[in-house]
């Protein structure tokens, strides 16, 4: 579907309603015909943000990619030669 010349594929969106408080009824979006399922959290310029407004997923996701960094470091540092330890320091 294009609107205001922006090519957008509803079959590859979704809606997620970001909210502190209780709702009664679930708000169902559309783009023209189409149903967009409704998604728990998105990811927006590297922030996962979930509908109730926690940040455990984001924490957790960022927690995840220190702990790769740092066990790749410690990779190099073990089995690395001395130009590669050298390299790792200075950089």
């Amino acid at each position: 579907m294009v609107e205001n010349k922006m090519k957008i594929n509803p079959d590859k969106s979704e809606a997620v309603s970001c909210t502190k408080g209780r709702v009664k009824e679930k708000i169902r979006y559309y783009f023209g015909e189409h149903l967009i399922p409704e998604a728990s959290s998105f990811k927006y310029l590297g922030i996962i943000i979930r509908n109730n407004l926690n940040w455990a997923d984001h924490v957790n996701y960022t927690l995840r990619k220190a702990w790769k960094a740092l066990h790749f470091i410690m990779r190099i540092l073990k089995k690395g030669n001395n130009h590669s330890k050298y390299y790792l320091i200075r950089h």
